[in-house]
C-alpha cells in the first residue's frame, strides 16, 4: 500500500513540474489513435495505364468507336506516391500461369509491328493490363513487377500511411478471341491461391493488412470491424491492404470458398452490408443519394471506395460537382485519372482531383476523431 501511495505521489509531482512521460501527440507522431478508416486520400483508377504508339492508336479507332476513352497515360508508381502524393492504387490482373499469353497483342499486329519485347510478358505469372489485345499499354507488365515498385517506394518512405490496392480480376475479351487472339484461363481456385501467393511473394506479412489480421476470434469479419474497429493509422504505417473490385459473382465466390470471413486469404473483398466477409465496400458513384449512402457505410466502419470522375466527363467539362459529393461522402479512397495539374489540358479544362488543403491524406470529414490532425497522418518527408 504504501508503494502505491508513493507512486501515485511521484506521478502527480511529475506531472506538476513537467516531467511526466510525453504526451502522444510526441511519444507517437501520427498522434491520438486514428484508425485506417478515419483517415481519406487521393488514389489513381488504372494506376499502370500507358497510352499505345499512334500506329496502334489508330487500329483501335478502327475497331472501337470508344477508343478516345483510352487516351490517358499516368507516371510509373513510384512517381504517383511521390510527386504526385497519391495514396492508393488500381491495377487490372490477367491470370498467365505459364507465360507469354498475352504476348503479342492483335493491336500490334494489325500495326504492323512485331511481339511486346518485354521480357517479363515470357514469364509465368500474373500480368497487369487494361485490355488484351487491345489496350495492353502498361508501366509496370506483370502483378509482381508492379508490387516490387509499391514495396521498394514503401521501403524508402516507411512512415507513409496505408495504401490500398485494388485488384480488378479480368479476362480476355471473347470478340478479341474470335479474331484470334488467346483466351485466358479463368480464375479458378488454382489461379487465386497463385494470386494469393504472389502477393506474399513480394510483401512479408508484417508489410500487409489481412483479413486475418482484424477478424476476432468468435467473430466473422464484418463484426470484427464494426465492434473492434480497423487497425490504427500509427499500426498501419508503411503497410498495404489489397481490395477486390470486382462484385460477387463465381469469381469471388471461388475466393471465399470454405472461408466466409476470408480465413487465410489476403484480398478483401467488395462486399455488402450483413455478409460475413463485409469490410470492404465499393459505390463507384458518390453523387445524389449515394453521398449520404456512403457516409452511413463510413460512419458504421466499412471501407469505401468512390470515383471523382469517370471517364472523361469531369476533365473535359472541368465541372469538380462529383469531386466535390466525393469528398463529402467520407469515402476512404476516392479514385481519379487526374491526380495533378495539367493531365486534363489536352482535354481544355484545368480538372484535377486533390485533397483540400497540402497534405497527402486528410482526416475522414465523416467520421475522424476531433483530435485528428491531417498533418501527422503521412509522414513521408517529415
Amino acid at each position: 500500500m504504501r508503494r502505491s501511495r508513493l507512486a501515485v505521489i511521484t506521478a502527480s509531482l511529475a506531472v506538476t513540474i513537467g516531467l511526466a512521460t510525453a504526451p502522444a501527440s510526441v511519444a507517437n507522431p501520427w498522434g491520438d489513435p486514428v484508425r485506417l478508416n478515419q483517415i481519406q486520400a487521393i488514389a489513381t483508377h488504372n494506376s499502370y495505364h500507358r497510352e499505345l504508339t499512334d500506329e496502334e492508336k489508330a487500329v483501335q479507332k478502327l475497331t472501337d468507336s470508344g477508343a478516345w476513352n483510352l487516351a490517358y497515360s499516368h507516371a510509373s508508381l513510384p512517381k504517383q506516391f511521390g510527386g504526385q502524393r497519391v495514396r492508393g492504387i488500381e491495377l487490372d490482373i490477367f491470370p498467365d500461369p505459364d507465360g507469354g499469353l498475352y504476348a503479342a497483342p492483335l493491336v500490334r499486329r494489325d500495326a504492323g509491328l512485331g511481339p511486346i519485347t518485354d521480357p517479363e510478358m515470357r514469364r509465368p505469372g500474373i500480368k497487369v493490363m487494361h485490355w488484351a489485345d487491345h489496350d495492353y499499354g502498361t508501366s509496370c507488365a506483370s502483378l509482381v513487377v508492379c508490387l516490387r515498385q509499391v514495396r521498394e517506394w514503401s521501403n524508402a518512405n516507411r512512415g507513409h500511411a496505408p495504401i490500398p490496392i485494388l485488384l480488378e480480376f479480368k479476362q480476355t475479351d471473347p470478340a478479341m478471341e474470335k479474331l484470334g487472339g488467346p483466351k485466358s484461363p479463368p480464375w479458378d481456385a488454382a489461379n487465386l491461391d497463385r494470386l494469393d501467393a504472389e502477393l506474399r511473394s513480394v510483401f512479408a506479412p508484417h508489410e500487409m493488412i489481412t483479413p486475418d489480421d482484424i477478424r476476432r476470434p468468435g467473430r466473422t469479419l464484418e463484426q470484427s470491424v464494426l465492434q473492434s474497429g480497423w487497425p490504427t493509422v500509427a499500426a498501419s504505417a508503411g503497410k498495404v491492404l489489397f481490395l477486390m473490385d470486382n462484385q460477387d459473382g463465381p469469381m469471388q465466390q471461388a475466393y471465399r470458398a470454405g472461408r466466409p470471413s476470408l480465413e487465410g486469404r489476403v484480398v478483401f473483398t467488395n462486399s455488402r452490408p450483413g455478409r460475413a466477409d463485409a469490410a470492404f465496400i465499393e459505390q463507384n458513384d458518390p453523387t445524389g443519394a449515394n453521398t449520404s449512402a456512403i457516409q452511413d457505410l463510413v460512419r458504421r466502419g466499412y471501407f469505401v471506395r468512390t470515383r471523382s470522375d469517370e471517364p472523361f466527363t469531369q476533365a473535359r467539362s472541368g465541372d469538380t460537382s462529383r469531386l466535390d459529393a466525393a469528398l463529402a461522402s467520407g469515402a476512404q479512397m476516392i479514385s481519379t485519372d487526374f491526380p495533378v495539374v495539367g493531365l486534363a489540358a489536352r482535354y481544355g479544362t484545368d480538372y484535377v482531383a486533390q485533397l483540400p488543403g497540402d497534405d497527402a491524406v486528410r482526416c475522414n470529414p465523416v467520421n475522424a476523431r476531433r483530435s485528428c490532425r491531417s498533418d501527422r497522418l503521412d509522414r513521408v518527408g517529415s
